[in-house]
């Protein structure tokens, strides 16, 4: 597996993971409602982006 993603996947879940817990922790404070829904919209492109790079990075470790 290319070097590459040893650095992609950790960077890839760790924004899912900060942009889940800033959603969360508006959510709980009561906080903008609009703000929350942009976040968890965000949490949801990120976690497609972290599958694909996921996902690509099997696919290059099966054919190398």
């Amino acid at each position: 597996m290319p070097a590459i993603f040893n650095i992609l996947i950790p960077i890839a879940l760790g924004a899912v993971l900060i942009v889940l817990l800033m959603g969360l922790f508006n959510l709980m404070r009561g906080g903008n409602s609009n703000l929350s829904q942009t976040l968890m919209r965000w949490r949801v492109g990120l976690q497609f982006i972290a599958v694909v790079v996921v996902m690509m990075a099997l696919w290059l470790k099966g054919h190398a």
